[in-house]
């Protein structure tokens, strides 16, 4: 399986980014999938997740702002990014758990595949 995240940019706080995250392999489909991010000088932290069944999940500083999606179609998956503030630079990295679940995922640790990442970057 290989990730390739992208979507990334420059946009001025209260603007908005759709990322992507295209997967290759037969697996897509039945994944679980998340999204991550690590800002400058802080460790990695979790943003949100989907899983089979479109059950989502949320960080608490992202909650009603960042909307997860999947098309299983095209294996790629999104984050629509709305209302960016400047504490949301970071590099965006999506991730792929094979566990064939219904359950979600919250802990890097749970995740067996990584993209590449894609820096996001929100001006003042």
């Amino acid at each position: 399986v290989q990730l390739q995240a992208s979507g990334g940019g420059l946009v001025r706080a209260g603007g908005s980014l759709r990322l992507s995250c295209a997967a290759s392999g037969r697996t897509f489909s039945t994944s679980i999938m998340g999204w991550f991010r690590q800002a400058p000088g802080k460790e990695r932290e979790f943003v949100a997740t989907i899983n089979r069944n479109w059950n989502v999940g949320y960080s608490d500083s992202v909650k009603g702002r960042f909307t997860v999606s999947r098309d299983n179609s095209r294996n790629t998956m999104y984050l629509q990014m709305n209302s960016l503030k400047p504490e949301d630079t970071a590099v965006y990295y999506c991730a792929l758990s094979r566990s064939y679940s219904d359950s979600l995922r919250y802990n890097e640790r749970e995740f067996d595949y990584w993209g590449q990442g894609t820096l996001v970057t929100v001006s003042s």
